[in-house]
């Protein structure tokens, strides 16, 4: 089955609410993403393109994190500190995860919702154990 989402911070946000919820009695699944890397392209000047690919993700948000880790440390990586989403395409086919994430990086705090603060994901990544650029 193949699904295409248009990610939202609003649905973002719902769905990790919703995500610690569960039947009584029902075990969760132990959680062991595989991480199968990220390509990033230079679109015009600030604005990049990120596509990243996983598989054993829980669902659209695990996909949405690995990319949002590489758009931050991408932002370092060029001198920057800070990044904003933009908009986020998943799809899954057959365990397979794949998003397109556009973002744009800057030195100083841009406007809008999504705004990334790239030093402070980069270490929240690291403790999450989710791999960067």
């Amino acid at each position: 089955m193949k699904r295409a989402l248009i990610i939202s911070p609003i649905a973002l946000a719902l769905a990790g609410a919703v995500s610690g919820c569960e039947q009584a009695g029902e075990r969760p699944s132990a959680f062991k993403p595989v991480y199968q890397g990220v390509n990033t392209r230079l679109l015009d000047g600030d604005l990049v393109n990120f596509q990243v690919k996983m598989t054993g993700a829980r669902g659209i948000e695990d996909v949405d994190a690995y990319a949002e880790c590489a758009a931050a440390q991408y932002a370092l990586i060029r001198g920057y500190g800070f990044a904003r989403h933009l908009r986020t395409t998943v799809a899954e086919e057959a365990g397979l995860w794949l998003a397109d994430a556009v973002y744009t990086i800057s030195p100083a705090l841009p406007r809008g919702l999504k705004t990334i603060d790239a030093e402070v994901t980069v270490s929240a990544c690291a403790e999450n154990k989710i791999p960067t650029v």
